[in-house]
C-alpha cells in the first residue's frame, strides 16, 4: 500500500487538502497527517474528522522566530517521519517544514501554492520539492528564480474550484450569527500580519471597518486570522460588526454574503469561486491568479475605502466545479 505524508500548518490548508486526503484513500493509499498549532488549523481538522498528529506551533511573526520555528519543527517532524515511514510521497501547501524533512528523507515532495511572489517561502519549498503544483495562469518562468525550472505543473482554474467542488452551503449559518437577511451582509478577512510575504502595514483595513460602521444597512462578520487581531477590530466599537468567538463555517457564510472584502488570501478566491462579489485591499504585488480574476470580472482591487460599493448581491450563482482527482493524478505521478 503506497503511503503519503500530508502536513498542514495553517487554516486554509485543511480546506485545500481535505478532498485530496479523501481521494488518496479512495485509491487505496495510506495517508498520514501532521499539523501545526496555528490559527484555526486544529479546530478545522477536528471539525472535518481528520486524524492528525500535532507537531509544533507557530513561533511568531519576526524572521528570527520563523527561522527557529522551521528548525525546531523540522527536527520534530524528522524524528516522527523516521518512526512512522517509509513514505512514497509527501504533500503540503505553501509551507517549508515538510519540504525540508522530505528532502532529508529522500521522499519526493509536492508543494502547492497560488501566489508566486512569496520569495522567501518558495526559495525553500520549491527548491526542495520534486514538483510545484500551481494554477496554470502563473507562468513557469516566474518560478525559475526559486529553483523551479522543470518542476512546474500547471492545473486549470484555481484551487478553490477543486476543494469546493462538493461543497453545499448550510442555510442556518447566517441565522446562528444573528445576521439580518434584509441588510447587506459583508464578510471581512483580516490581513495576514504574521506571514513571511506580508511585511507591510495595511491602514486601508481600518478605513474599511470605519466605512462599514457608518452604514446602518450593513452587517459585517470579521474573520480573524489570529486571536491577537480581535482587540483591534473590537476597538472600532461598531454594533454592526460581528467577530465570532468560535470557528465558523466560512464557506457557507461567503455563499450567503453580498460582498467579501479581504486583504489577500484564500477567502478572496473562495468568494470568486462561489459567486460572491469580492474586493481586495491587499497592498502587495498582484499575483497572476488575482490578475486573472480581475480580468474575468470576478475580483476588484481598491486603494481607498471611498471606492467601496455596498449593495445586495444579484440572484443567480456562478460556480465552477473541478475534479480533485486531476490534482491527485498530478501529485501521484512523482511518487516513488
Amino acid at each position: 500500500m503506497p503511503h503519503v505524508w500530508i502536513d498542514m500548518t495553517n487554516s486554509p490548508h485543511v480546506l485545500v487538502l481535505r478532498p485530496v486526503i479523501d481521494e488518496f484513500r479512495r485509491r487505496g493509499w495510506r495517508v498520514s497527517v501532521t499539523s501545526r498549532e496555528f490559527a484555526q488549523t486544529l479546530p478545522l481538522l477536528d471539525r472535518f474528522g481528520i486524524e492528525h498528529t500535532v507537531l509544533g506551533r507557530h513561533r511568531g511573526g519576526n524572521m528570527l522566530a520563523k527561522a527557529w520555528g522551521l528548525i525546531a519543527r523540522s527536527s520534530a517532524m524528522l524524528r516522527w517521519g523516521m518512526k512512522h515511514g517509509p513514505f512514497d510521497l509527501a504533500v503540503s501547501h505553501a509551507s517549508n517544514d515538510l519540504p525540508v524533512v522530505s528532502w532529508l528523507m529522500g521522499v519526493p515532495h509536492v508543494t502547492m501554492f497560488d501566489y508566486e511572489h512569496a520569495w522567501l517561502t518558495h526559495s525553500i519549498n520549491v527548491r526542495l520539492s520534486a514538483k510545484a503544483l500551481i494554477p496554470d495562469v502563473i507562468p513557469p518562468s516566474a518560478i525559475d528564480r526559486y529553483g523551479g525550472r522543470g518542476k512546474v505543473d500547471g492545473y486549470p482554474g484555481i484551487k478553490e474550484d477543486y476543494y469546493l467542488a462538493d461543497f453545499e452551503p448550510d442555510p442556518t449559518v447566517p441565522g446562528r450569527l444573528g445576521l439580518d437577511g434584509e441588510k447587506i451582509i459583508v464578510v471581512v478577512r483580516t490581513p495576514p500580519s504574521q506571514a513571511a510575504y506580508h511585511r507591510v502595514e495595511n491602514p486601508l483595513f481600518d478605513d474599511v471597518l470605519r466605512a462599514i460602521a457608518a452604514r446602518e444597512d450593513v452587517q459585517a462578520v470579521v474573520m480573524l486570522r489570529t486571536p491577537d487581531q480581535r482587540q483591534g477590530v473590537e476597538a472600532v466599537g461598531a454594533s454592526n460588526i460581528i467577530v465570532p468567538a468560535e470557528t465558523i463555517d466560512a464557506q457557507s457564510l461567503i455563499c450567503f454574503a453580498d460582498l467579501v472584502i479581504g486583504a489577500g488570501g484564500s477567502v478572496n478566491r473562495e468568494a470568486a469561486s462561489l459567486g460572491t462579489p469580492v474586493v481586495s485591499i491587499s497592498p502587495l504585488e498582484k499575483g497572476a491568479v488575482d490578475a486573472s480574476l480581475v480580468a474575468d470580472g470576478l475580483m476588484r482591487f481598491i486603494t481607498s475605502a471611498d471606492e467601496l460599493e455596498f449593495r445586495k448581491k444579484p440572484p443567480g450563482v456562478r460556480r465552477v466545479r473541478r475534479q480533485v482527482s486531476d490534482l491527485v493524478d498530478r501529485m501521484a505521478a512523482v511518487a516513488k
